[in-house]
């Protein structure tokens, strides 16, 4: 006897042994209990999640000899004939084959005679969206009103190249694409029945490479078993899937931690030389990451049964998340660019070694690269003096202050050196001086405000202020006090002065308050200084315009009038 393959060996045939689509069972099966038979079906969904299948199991239930019901018996000539794919009144048509107006008409005209052996004759279109508009528009007609013994069951991959009119036309229902774990589940199923033995891993491996499909992942089962010589297991399926092993994955985190780059190069050697998909490897570390992620988040998502949770555990206390964000989209970023690499492998070392910049950084690591943002969620020590100034460790996202930057900031007027430190972090230490950028700066509050990088409401309000005074507290806490004239009260709303104070509070490095007076000798603001520097760039490109000879010698012979508002500086 033949062999027959897993995917036809194991289609279900009736409603019940159909995986992973429940709301369609459901509503079918209320509809044949209760008698309330629509003409006309649609099946849209991806390929391989069961369209021709239910499309089958509904001809059966509709033409079994024991009556129309929810449970065909599967033991009469009729379901025979249809899981055999021989019932003569159910008509399954390749519209890939079949898109002509003049196919579709020829079927149509068969459609007016009765059925020859079952109670309806039943066609099955599937693909129906590769018709053609003019057969669409030939069967519109009969499929709004058939004759009461025909059934249309249409089946697409595509649903939006099919026309509203025919959609309007039929019950539509959307197959979902199945889970990974549904999937395995299913292939647990059928292998302890057909006493095969599996690793779980090996079918998580296989579920996932069948991308929601049943069919491919009983397909790839079918493989499987052939390359395992009956059996499947882990590191066959990995193999023959060309898919990245976790080990791979873990190594490269734990070289981003000891800050190994060689290590990593050797991990892109070995998978060049397996001849792995670097494509695969980028997805497998985006989805490691993201285990990760909820590890740290919610551990208690993480199922006891999986078989990595202790490392993910164990790798969740030595990430900050932050550094676990970027990772991920270190990862995803560098996948979509391989194709856009020289070729695949290069792509896939440089995201590594993107991911090595932008490492956590332990004790000593960070001492040789000051500046360097780090991942690492505990601060273990402070690195030694460089060049007199002794540096905070920094947590990931704030910049740290390097011996060049520390040596160019002086203190701030009328500020007692002993009190300019900053609050960093717990666990840190620091003796960095927390003066504004240099003395200038800090008493010019233009210059000031234009490095703030205020936008909106913030920044037209800062521009109206003029600085009437600025000091610091014992604790080293600055204090502003700015003038804004009355006529620009409607400046002053809550959200601007908020944004304005943690905008200081961000250039200082240190707690600032603000307090804004309503003063009509409000001074100097920067929005008057730059209606000056406007108006006399004007002035000059007026003036320049005048004592060209040519506009000159214009004016005087055509008697022409120069229009300043026409003029622009430049």
């Amino acid at each position: 006897m033949s062999y027959q393959v897993l995917a036809r060996k194991w289609r279900p045939r009736t409603f019940a042994s159909l995986v992973g689509q429940e709301h369609v069972v459901r509503a079918l099966t209320h509809a044949l209990t209760e008698g309330r038979l629509h003409h006309a079906y649609l099946l849209t969904g991806t390929r391989g999640v069961g369209k021709t299948t239910l499309a089958r199991i509904l001809a059966k239930a509709l033409n079994c000899e024991t009556g129309v019901s929810a449970t065909p018996c599967g033991a009469c000539a009729a379901c025979g004939e249809i899981d055999a794919g021989r019932f003569v009144d159910l008509l399954e048509v390749d519209a890939a084959t079949n898109t002509r107006v003049d196919e579709m008409r020829q079927l149509l005209e068969n459609a007016v005679y009765a059925p020859t052996r079952g109670r309806f004759k039943v066609y099955v279109i599937d693909e129906v969206h590769m018709l053609s508009t003019s057969a669409f528009n030939a069967m519109l007609k009969t499929l709004e009103e058939p004759p009461a013994h025909v059934k249309f069951i249409l089946a697409t991959t595509d649903p939006q190249k099919i026309p509203v009119t025919v959609l309007s036309r039929c019950l539509q229902f959307n197959l979902k694409q199945m889970t990974p774990p549904l999937i395995a589940a299913h292939l647990k199923h059928i292998l302890d029945v057909e006493a095969i033995g599996a690793d779980l891993g090996a079918l998580n491996l296989l579920a996932r490479s069948a991308a929601g499909s049943m069919r491919d992942a009983l397909s790839l089962l079918d493989q499987a078993i052939a390359h395992g010589a009956g059996r499947v297991e882990e590191a066959q399926v990995r193999e023959m899937l060309g898919a990245v092993d976790l080990d791979h994955l873990f190594t490269i985190v734990d070289a981003l931690l000891a800050g190994d780059a060689e290590a990593l190069l050797r991990v892109a050697d070995a998978m060049t030389a397996r001849s792995l998909s670097f494509d695969a490897a980028l997805q497998e570390m985006a989805s490691l990451l993201t285990r990760l992620q909820i590890a740290q988040l919610a551990p208690q998502s993480i199922a006891d049964d999986t078989p990595e949770r202790e490392r993910l555990l164990a790798l969740a206390d030595r990430f900050d998340p932050e550094f676990v964000q970027l990772a991920y989209q270190i990862a995803v970023h560098g996948r979509k660019e391989l194709p856009l690499a020289p070729d695949e492998q290069a792509g896939f070392v440089m995201t590594l070694l993107r991911l090595h910049a932008f490492r956590p950084l332990d004790d000593d690591s960070r001492a040789n690269a000051v500046g360097v943002g780090t991942g690492v969620r505990e601060t273990r020590g402070v690195p030694p003096k460089a060049d007199g100034v002794r540096l905070p460790a920094t947590p990931m996202g704030e910049r740290a202050a390097t011996p060049a930057r520390a040596a160019e900031r002086k203190p701030v007027a009328g500020v007692d050196a002993s009190q300019q430190s900053v609050a960093l972090a717990p666990g840190s230490i620091a003796t960095v001086s927390l003066s504004s950028r240099n003395e200038t700066v800090a008493s010019d509050w233009h210059t000031i405000l234009s490095e703030l990088k205020l936008t909106g409401m913030a920044r037209e309000l800062g521009q109206h202020c003029a600085l009437r005074d600025r000091s610091a507290d014992d604790r080293g806490e600055g204090r502003f006090v700015l003038r804004l004239s009355p006529v620009h009260r409607p400046l002053l709303i809550k959200a601007a002065q908020d944004k304005l104070q943690q905008a200081l509070t961000d250039y200082f490095r240190k707690p600032v308050s603000l307090a804004i007076e309503l003063d009509a000798a409000a001074g100097d603001t920067p929005a008057a200084a730059m209606r000056r520097d406007r108006q006399a760039r004007m002035d000059q490109a007026v003036a320049s315009v005048e004592k060209d000879s040519f506009v000159r010698e214009v004016i005087e012979i055509f008697d022409a009038t120069l229009i300043e508002s026409s003029i622009q500086p430049v």
